[in-house]
């Protein structure tokens, strides 16, 4: 896994903060891995843009996502 950095608002951090608070997620990272997982599956963004036949390995891990 890599780590990124991710500039958000106040009001963002604030409701990630009382999100994790309220044991809805583990922490601010899970929570937002989730989101950003989520996105993914949502958009189907990387099949859209065929990035799984340049990347195979990528194929694997998204159909992973949709189930």
């Amino acid at each position: 896994m890599r780590s990124i950095t991710v500039h958000l608002p106040e009001a963002y951090l604030a409701a990630l903060d009382e999100i994790v608070r309220q044991d809805h997620f583990p922490n601010r990272a899970e929570a937002i891995r989730t989101a950003v997982r989520d996105l993914i599956k949502e958009e189907d963004f990387l099949f859209d843009l065929n990035l799984t036949k340049k990347i195979p390995s990528l194929k694997e891990k998204l159909e992973e996502l949709k189930n």
